[in-house]
């Protein structure tokens, strides 16, 4: 989608639109043509776009242009002909009449007496400059013929002009609109708390009653009674039907809100291609004056971008891009000596992962020299010889990323200058991205950056800290963990744990945030790592609350940096949360660390929570499912008893005390219906809540399940970690409360 409208364009804009386009056919097809010289199918490409230009310059009535591209048509069919070769003189004549024609296009100034005035001089020099390059093969200078006016192409599709400021207004109140939705299922969740509340109130009103049979009551205060049962009876299956009419409503919601948001991000997303036009010739003529052979695949040009991170991308890439040409190729005689073919590759590469957007430069070149990487660290006086030494790959990695760091002893025009990856690294810090090097010594380097797929709406997880909710981008964390008390340990005074075969430090969240001291309850610790390479963290959290999409909210500009907090957002309950600055985090860890003021995280009375924790009975006939519901309900607290199918369900609930129930339907000896029916007949088991958890997911299924009395119902096919430990909690609270 553009954001021009058609009808409202002048001829003149209408003519930069059509230089813009194919002035991208040409570069494209002329870079390749100098790699097959004779493919027919590119000579008629650039052939055609020529053509179209020239009659749309034509039409305008803009001779420069005509003269331009008529004479790069003519060149074109001549190479058609076969009268004609094209190879690098003619190439790069070619080249220049294509830059001309964008400035043609759009004079210096906006000046468009350019092209009548000092224009004229430049497009003399190109006519020149190209008989010239033909005269190297023995072509005769195309003679310029009379040019014949094209017609425009039409555009069918209609475009309409929106501004950016109205793009970024509409993505904000739709990614509101999604947050906003999400605030149905917690208010689901009070409607299901009512349900029961009702429940047991009908539960003790046949409770009075039953004692009350034995009393020789008047008829009107029999009366009473039945018809007070009548009307709780009413309201429960009226709730029943409005609870169920709720949920479908925030399923059509939740579904809307992100089919506008989506459709609202697509009009800002551009595909990779519209940012990376220029590149393979930037390659091809940076390679060219550094007297390198090299040659740029780009990956994934129809990856969509968002339009402020594509824009944002421009000059990192480009500095990665001339970085690899200059530091990372080889010259010839090297490459030859490797066995390596005369022409390099640079890659880029953008894709889609895990919700992120990963965007790869790399090079077939030499890597990156570790011993002169460590000779400038030393010679810059940024650390001495002895501890560059005991430094790993990683660590000396990161000094290519400090300001004005460079590995080049003399300024030339792509290097020297001081201007190093900082550049790159700057711009990642803005949109919340990170980067990473791989080095591959005598292959290649890669470096990766890792960037949001949008600024606007970021996936976190939610944490609890001292009681307050807190958010972690999620691009941010490593890993999330459950950590048993006999997996921490003390080493040089600071609690440490086992994490990908390295002891990582254990420092305390709350601590970092001042906002009070660590306390732990139960037998776990809940853990957010962080970092990468030698600086990776555990952040000791007092619980998880699952993962949120969050609209961010940037923070009042008159509060200046908020240490470790980078932005905010809104909660479905319309609470205020504060997004966490993972970087500004991993320094104030660092600082407390050599100041010596890490605490150490007290361990509460577990024995004693373990005793007060609620229980819960799982029942299900496939081992899977029972170990995956254990698991999860045993990590958050709550003991687990697990039963293989509802006969053993049964004789559980009979013999033994739970807090809740949590069933399948279809089971041997008896299904999960028949044992939910059971329980509600007994006297005893009448107020314990049932869940039911089953891969039936039509309504009747559903009915049957509220009908027989369970108190939700879920389907194993739909529901995620979070929202059954959610509906857990709105069941029978928190495990140790």
């Amino acid at each position: 989608m553009s954001s021009v409208d058609l009808q409202n364009m002048s001829m003149l804009d209408l003519f930069r639109l059509e230089a813009e386009t194919q002035s991208e056919v040409l570069n494209k097809g002329l870079l390749e043509l100098e790699r097959h010289p004779t493919s027919a199918d590119l000579l008629e490409s650039c052939m055609r776009a020529a053509h179209s230009l020239k009659g749309a310059a034509r039409t305008i009535e803009l001779g420069g242009g005509v003269t331009i591209a008529h004479a790069m048509e003519d060149c074109f069919v001549l190479a058609q002909q076969g009268k004609l070769t094209l190879r690098r003189p003619q190439i790069d004549a070619l080249l220049q009449g294509v830059d001309l024609l964008n400035r043609v296009a759009n004079p210096p100034g906006n000046d468009e007496r350019w092209v009548e005035q000092a224009g004229k001089l430049e497009i003399e020099r190109f006519l020149s400059d190209l008989g010239n390059a033909m005269a190297e093969t023995g072509d005769a200078e195309p003679e310029l013929s009379r040019v014949l006016p094209d017609e425009l192409r039409e555009n069918n599709g209609r475009v309409l002009r929106v501004t950016a400021d109205n793009l970024n207004r509409l993505l904000s109140l739709s990614g509101e609109s999604l947050v906003e939705s999400r605030w149905l299922k917690p208010f689901a969740g009070s409607m299901l708390r009512l349900k029961r509340q009702q429940r047991h109130a009908g539960q003790t009103l046949d409770t009075l009653h039953q004692q009350l049979a034995t009393m020789a009551l008047d008829e009107r205060t029999q009366t009473v009674i039945n018809d007070l049962r009548d009307v709780l009876a009413q309201c429960q299956h009226m709730l029943a039907d409005q609870l169920s009419d709720l949920e479908a409503f925030d399923r059509r919601s939740v579904n809307l809100s992100q089919r506008l948001y989506d459709e609202a991000l697509a009009c800002r997303m551009r595909p990779f291609s519209d940012g990376t036009g220029g590149y393979a010739r930037m390659v091809r003529d940076v390679g060219h004056s550094l007297g390198k052979k090299v040659r740029l695949e780009i990956i994934g040009e129809n990856t969509q971008i968002d339009r402020d991170i594509l824009e944002k991308l421009d000059a990192p890439l480009g500095h990665l891009l001339r970085n690899a040409i200059d530091h990372g190729i080889e010259p010839a005689w090297q490459r030859d000596v490797a066995g390596k073919p005369e022409e390099a590759v640079v890659t880029l590469e953008a894709r889609h992962s895990a919700g992120m957007l990963l965007v790869n430069v790399s090079d077939d070149g030499g890597g990156i020299d570790l011993d002169h990487l460590r000779a400038t660290i030393v010679q810059r006086k940024l650390a001495n010889q002895d501890t560059v030494e005991l430094m790993s790959e990683s660590e000396l990695l990161e000094f290519l990323l400090l300001p004005s760091f460079t590995m080049r002893d003399t300024v030339t025009e792509i290097s020297g200058r001081g201007v190093g990856l900082d550049v790159v690294h700057n711009m990642l810090k803005q949109v919340r991205g990170t980067i990473d090097i791989t080095n591959n010594p005598g292959q290649g380097t890669r470096f990766q950056l890792k960037l949001p797929l949008t600024l606007s709406v970021i996936r976190s997880l939610l944490v609890l800290i001292n009681d307050e909710p807190y958010a972690f981008p999620l691009a941010y964390v490593n890993r999330t963990l459950e950590l048993q008390q006999d997996q921490l340990s003390m080493l040089e005074g600071y609690q440490h744990f086992t994490f990908e075969g390295r002891q990582i430090g254990l420092v305390s969240a709350s601590q970092i945030l001042q906002v009070g001291a660590f306390q732990q309850h139960g037998d776990t610790v809940a853990v957010v790592v962080i970092g990468n390479h030698e600086h990776t963290y555990g952040l000791a959290v007092d619980a998880f609350l699952g993962e949120r999409m969050l609209v961010v909210q940037p923070l009042d500009t008159r509060l200046g940096k908020v240490p470790d907090v980078s932005a905010g957002a809104l909660m479905e309950d319309g609470a205020p949360v504060l997004i966490l600055d993972v970087d500004d985090m991993i320094r104030s860890v660092e600082k407390l660390t050599s100041a010596g003021k890490l605490e150490t995280m007290r361990h509460g009375n577990g024995g004693a929570e373990a005793g007060k924790r609620k229980r819960v009975l799982v029942v299900d006939d496939s081992l899977t499912v029972r170990e995956l519901e254990r698991k999860l309900l045993t990590n958050r607290g709550y003991q687990v008893v697990v039963a293989v199918d509802g006969m053993d369900g049964w004789n559980a609930v009979r013999t033994e005390s739970f807090d809740l129930v949590i069933t399948d339907i279809d089971m041997p000896r008896m299904d999960g219906i028949e044992l939910v029916s059971l329980i509600r007949k007994a006297p005893n088991l009448q107020s314990l809540p049932v869940m039911i958890v089953s891969y039936k997911d039509r309504e009747e299924d559903r009915q049957r399940g509220m009908d027989a009395g369970a108190d939700y119902y879920f389907t194993k096919s739909s529901f995620h970690d979070e929202t059954l430990l959610q509906a857990v909690t709105d069941l029978i609270g928190e495990a140790g409360k």
